[in-house]
Order: C-alpha cells, then structure tokens, then sequence
C-alpha cells in the first residue's frame, strides 16, 4: 500500500515544479495525437518508444488503465530561444533522471510502475527497432504522446502549469499499483 505522506516527503526533496495525482478514467486518449506524432514527429517508426511499436492507441489505453493511478510531475527549464529544437531536448537529460528517481521511489513502496515521459528514446546510440528487441526496456520511457495522451488537456485536469515563452515545461506520467 503506497503511503502518500512518504511519498510527498521524498518529492519535496526533488526539483519537481509540481506533482498530481490522476485517475487513470480521466486520462483522454485520442488518435489526433498519434496522427500528428505520425506526421510531424521524425522519430515515428524509428525506436521501440514510438509508434507503431508501442502498439495502437487502443492497446495503449488498455496499458494504461491496468493501472488506477498516476503520478503526473513537472520540471520547468528556461531555454534561450523555445525554436532551437536542439536547445531545448538538451534540457530533457535532467527531467529524464528525475522521472528514473520517482519510479524508484514508488518501486520502493512495492509498486509496480509504468512510465511515460519526454522520450522519443536516447537511451542508445542506434535503437534495435524494428529488428531485434529493446536493449534497455527497464530504461526506455516511451513520449506521453505515443499513447495518445494530449499532455496540455492532462495538465488542465491536474491543474498542472504550462508555461510558454523560452520556459520548456517537461512532463512525466507515472502509472502505478500495488505489486501483485
């Protein structure tokens, strides 16, 4: 059973901006999310992260809702210019170990854990998609919108902070349940 109080103790203690907790029956799921990530997204059918080998947004939601709950977190880094795409993914490293950390902390309350993060997958060099298996799944924190999931409608519920302007707001959302 996951005691909150200790939970809460331990995010303080982290460089979130913020934390919610989210009932996974009021997560929305959509295909407009995976079509953009289709045709917008560079990293679409190139890692085990990113569709179509996280499966159909279906088979997503499905995933996801084997969980009751989830922990949504936020950091927030200021950029120089919000345009420069490499300038900012240079900022996900840090939210990326964040996000390993509260997975700890929740593992660490005997809870089994699923995350969703920022990655379109950086854990290797060249990823084994679609030849051989993931290298690294322990590692490898599929992009919340992979899922289909639109993150800014999942803050609005939360009541979660999205900043604009050159602040990059980084999101993770950790499902989570007792270990069975």
């Amino acid at each position: 059973m996951l005691d909150r109080e200790k939970l809460e103790r331990a995010l303080a203690a982290l460089p979130l901006l913020q934390f919610a907790y989210v009932d996974t029956k009021d997560i929305v799921f959509t295909e407009r999310v995976r079509t953009i990530c289709e045709r917008e997204c560079p990293m679409y059918n190139t890692t085990w992260a990113c569709p179509p080998a996280v499966g159909t947004v279906e088979e997503c939601r499905v995933r996801c809702l084997a969980y009751p709950e989830a922990l949504v977190i936020t950091t927030v880094t200021e950029v120089s210019d919000i345009a420069n795409i490499d300038e900012t993914l240079a900022t996900r490293a840090p939210h990326e170990k964040i996000a390993h950390q509260v997975a700890a902390l929740l593992r660490e309350q005997n809870q089994q854990v699923m995350v969703l993060s920022t990655e379109a997958c950086a854990v290797c060099e060249h990823c084994a998609w679609p030849n051989s298996p993931c290298r690294h799944p322990e590692r490898m924190f599929p992009c919340i919108e992979s899922h289909g999931i639109l993150v800014t409608d999942l803050a609005e519920k939360c009541g979660l902070d999205f900043f604009n302007g050159n602040i990059v707001t980084w999101f993770s959302l950790l499902f989570f349940k007792d270990q069975e």
